[in-house]
C-alpha cells in the first residue's frame, strides 16, 4: 500500500461507516418489499465477493436467488433482472421510468457528461439526439446509398489478406481496422486521407478499445460516490487521457467540415454524418451543441466498431471450432454467391444459415453481456418487488440467452435454432436481446447488423480458415463492458474463390 492510501484509509473507513449505518436505518425501517438477495458484510456489502469476473458471480447468484435479486456493492444499490418475463416489466412495461442511467464515473468523462446517446438522461436533449440518429443518419435509405463504402473497405481488407499470403491474420484487428474505416467514411466522408487518416486511425485503435474496458473496470469512486473527488484507482486520470486524445481529433475533424461547408465545396450527393448534424445545426441552432455533436460522433466511433469487432471474432471462433457449421455455412454461401463471384450486400436476404450463426454467436457471446445498467427515475414495483428510485439495474443478457428454462442445450453452438425465424435483433423476444430493447435499443444496430454479417460472409467465402500448426482453439471469456476473447483469434487464410481476380 502506498503512503498515499495509507494516509486516507483512516478517512475512507469513517466515511463508509457513516453510510453503511444510514443505509442499514433506512431498509430496517421501510416496509417496502424488496427482492431477495445477499446480504455481504458491513460497509462493503457484497462488493468482497463480485470478484474479477462480476457476469460469472452474477449467473451464480441469479442460480441461487432467481429472476431477480438485489446486492450492495458500497453504498450502490443493484438489482438483477434474470428472466424474460421481468425483462418485459423493465424495458417495455414501464419502459419510460427505467430509461435513466447511472453513469460511471469512467462513462460521465467520456460522454461529455452524459451528453451521449449511450449516457444522457431520457430527456428532451437525449430524444433529440436518438431523433436525428434514427432519423437522418441511419435510416434506410442512407444505409443503401452507403454500401459502395462499405463494400470498398471489405474488399480492401480480402484484398490485403490474399496479397499477404499465408501469413496468420489477427480476426480482431483486422474487422476493427475495417469497421473503423467504414465508420469513419460514413462521419467525414473524404475530409481526411492518405498520412492524415492513417495517423488518425491509429489513435481510435489505440486509444477506442481500452476507453471501452475502462469503463467496465470496478472503480471504488463508483461504489462510493463520496470519494470519486480522490480517484483512488486513478481511473478518472486515464480517462481523461483517452479522452483529451479523441476530443482533440473530433475538435480538429469537425473544424475542417465547417471551413469546406463555409466555402461551398462539399461533394454532391451523399452526405456523411457530419454534414447531415452540421446542416441541421445550423438550421436549428438550439437542437444540438457542439459538445453533444462530439459526442455523438465518438457513440458511433467507439460503438460502430470494437462491438461489431468482437463479435466478428467471436462468429469467426466458433465458426473453426465447430468444422461441420463451417462447411455448412461455406456450402450456403457456395450455392448463394458461387465461387465464381464476390459476396454482395444483395445476397445476405438469401443467407439464411449464416444469418443464424451470427445470431446463435450473439446469443452465446453478447457483446454487452449485462447491457448498459438503467435506473429507475421513481420507485416501481417489477415481479412484486419494491425497486428503490436512483437503483442500479443490470439485465443479465448473458444469462438469460443461456438458461436452459428457455434454450435446449444452452451451451452448444447451434446455429440451427435460429432458422425458424421466431427470432430478430428487435428486441420483442425477451429471451434473446442481444442489443437490448424498447427506447434504448441500440440505434447503430441496421449498420452493425449488415456491416457483421457482409465481412463475416466475405471472409467465410473467399478463404478457408486454420489455426496456426494445428493449436487448440481457446474459447474462454473475458469479462468488461464487453465480453471479449480472453486469447485473441489468429487464423490462416487459404484461397478458396476459383479466379485470383476476384481478390482484386
Amino acid at each position: 500500500m502506498d503512503q498515499f492510501s495509507q494516509a486516507i484509509l483512516p478517512l475512507v473507513s469513517i466515511l463508509v461507516v457513516i453510510s453503511s449505518i444510514c443505509y442499514f436505518k433506512w431498509l430496517s425501517k421501510s416496509a417496502a418489499k424488496f427482492p431477495p438477495g445477499p446480504w455481504g458484510v458491513p460497509i462493503l456489502g457484497y462488493l468482497p465477493f463480485i470478484g474479477a469476473d462480476m457476469l460469472h458471480k452474477f449467473s451464480q447468484l441469479a442460480s441461487k436467488y432467481g429472476e431477480i435479486y438485489m446486492l450492495r456493492l458500497g453504498n450502490k444499490l443493484c438489482v438483477v433482472i434474470n428472466s424474460p418475463s421481468l425483462v418485459k416489466e423493465v424495458v417495455r412495461d414501464q419502459d419510460n421510468v427505467f430509461s435513466n442511467r447511472s453513469p460511471p464515473v469512467a462513462g460521465f468523462i467520456v460522454s461529455y457528461g452524459a451528453k451521449d446517446m449511450v449516457w444522457s438522461p431520457n430527456n428532451s436533449e437525449w430524444r433529440a439526439l436518438r431523433k436525428i440518429s434514427s432519423r437522418e443518419m441511419l435510416n434506410n435509405r442512407s444505409l443503401e446509398l452507403s454500401y459502395n463504402l462499405r463494400k470498398n473497405e471489405v474488399r480492401k481488407a480480402i484484398r490485403r489478406v490474399y496479397k499477404n499470403g499465408k501469413a496468420a491474420v489477427e480476426i480482431n484487428v483486422l474487422a476493427f481496422q475495417t469497421e473503423l474505416n467504414v465508420i469513419t467514411s460514413l462521419l467525414w466522408g473524404e475530409l481526411l486521407q492518405g498520412e492524415e487518416e492513417e495517423i488518425i486511425g491509429k489513435k481510435f485503435r489505440g486509444v477506442v478499445p481500452k476507453l471501452i474496458d475502462l469503463i467496465g473496470k470496478p472503480n471504488i469512486s463508483d461504489f462510493y460516490p463520496f470519494l470519486a473527488g480522490l480517484d483512488i484507482q486513478g481511473i478518472k486520470r486515464q480517462m481523461e487521457s483517452y479522452w483529451r486524445t479523441i476530443d482533440t481529433i473530433l475538435d480538429d475533424v469537425i473544424e475542417k467540415h465547417k471551413k469546406k461547408l463555409s466555402k461551398g465545396v462539399m461533394e454532391v450527393g451523399r452526405k456523411d454524418f457530419l454534414q447531415i448534424l452540421l446542416e441541421f445545426k445550423e438550421k436549428d441552432k438550439d437542437s444540438i451543441s457542439d459538445t453533444q455533436l462530439k459526442a455523438l460522433m465518438l457513440d458511433i466511433v467507439a460503438g460502430g466498431t470494437d462491438t461489431s469487432a468482437t463479435t466478428m471474432e467471436w462468429a469467426m471462433a466458433e465458426l473453426m471450432n465447430n468444422p461441420i457449421i463451417m462447411e455448412k455455412a461455406q456450402k450456403e454461401l457456395s450455392e448463394v454467391v458461387g465461387l465464381d463471384n464476390i459476396v454482395e450486400e444483395h445476397h445476405l436476404p438469401k443467407l439464411k444459415y449464416l444469418d443464424a450463426v451470427v445470431k446463435e454467436t450473439l446469443r452465446l457471446h453478447p457483446a454487452v453481456p449485462l447491457l448498459v445498467p438503467r435506473s429507475p427515475s421513481q420507485s416501481s414495483i417489477v415481479g412484486g418487488y419494491t425497486i428503490p428510485k436512483n437503483t442500479t439495474v443490470f439485465i443479465n443478457v448473458a444469462y438469460i440467452q443461456k438458461d436452459p428454462r428457455f434454450w435446449d442445450n444452452p451451451r452448444e453452438f447451434k446455429p440451427e435454432r435460429f432458422l425458424g425465424g421466431e427470432y430478430d435483433f428487435s428486441g420483442n423476444s425477451f429471451k434473446f436481446l442481444p442489443f437490448g430493447s424498447g427506447r434504448r435499443i441500440c440505434v447503430g444496430l441496421p449498420l452493425g447488423e449488415r456491416m457483421v454479417m457482409y465481412f463475416l460472409a466475405s471472409l467465410v467465402h473467399s478463404f478457408d480458415w486454420k489455426l496456426p500448426n494445428d493449436q487448440k482453439l481457446d474459447m474462454s471469456e473475458e469479462f468488461g463492458m464487453m465480453l471479449r476473447k480472453s486469447v485473441p483469434l489468429v487464423a490462416i487464410p487459404n484461397p478458396r474463390l476459383f479466379d485470383s481476380k476476384l481478390y482484386m
